[in-house]
């Protein structure tokens, strides 16, 4: 069995402290873009909620403005995206090529999506609870805390959670653009060196990462669900 896997991954062997160095540049991407897109989408997602018809802050203006916004940059394939930021990125962190400067049109390509999650999620809590609220006399910003992000939970951990396996493939995808990790792992050294066997263990370790992160979006939506 080792004779085997040694005869089959040697490539893999010989370069096992680059795939974990990858390995931690794939999560170093995803963990921070995560943070950084998760703070504006929940924002951007919950502006959307609240501006809309019939919202608690229903401003017409805003929200078309807003959803044309979010419509454009979805629209946008992420690799063009890619090319289309670049000078953005490098007045940004100084370079265009990279892990770090990964994270810039990362979280430019995930902030758009991840926003339209959560207001479809928070458009989810019952009308009939935020209504109770508003005669309580509960202000603004209490309902979106004590109404929309509390009962809402349960949908918005499960929309993050699909949020990040879309994540973990466009970090894959930056790898077309030297942005290190698995996915520029796979492309350099697999596919461009005709090396199956490290193309092949780049896409387990991708693999492994995304049902990593369903499982514990799973627990989260069970633990937080009522």
């Amino acid at each position: 069995m080792i004779r085997w896997f040694e005869s089959y991954f040697e490539n893999s062997l010989a370069i096992r402290l680059e795939i974990l160095d990858s390995i931690w540049e794939t999560l170093y991407m995803v963990g921070t873009t995560a943070l950084i897109a998760g703070v504006l989408g929940i924002a951007l997602g919950i502006v959307l909620v609240v501006t809309e018809d019939g919202g608690i802050l229903e401003n017409q203006k805003v929200y078309s403005q807003l959803e044309r916004a979010v419509n454009a940059f979805r629209s946008v394939p992420f690799i063009i995206m890619l090319a289309l930021i670049a000078p953005f990125t490098r007045l940004l962190v100084g370079t265009s090529i990279g892990t770090t400067a990964a994270i810039v049109p990362l979280v430019v390509g995930t902030v758009p999506f991840y926003s339209r999650q959560v207001q479809n999620a928070l458009l989810e809590v019952d009308r009939g609870v935020i209504e109770a609220a508003e005669s309580m006399g509960s202000s603004p910003f209490e309902i979106i805390i004590r109404v929309y992000l509390k009962e809402g939970l349960p949908s918005l951990i499960r929309v993050s959670s699909v949020t990040i396996i879309n994540l973990i493939g466009l970090t894959a995808m930056a790898g077309a653009i030297g942005a290190g990790g698995l996915g520029n792992l796979a492309i350099a050294r697999g596919y461009n060196r005709y090396q199956t066997d490290v193309t092949l263990v780049a896409t387990v370790a991708i693999l492994i990462i995304v049902f990593i992160s369903q499982v514990i979006g799973n627990y989260l939506v069970k633990k937080t669900s009522h």
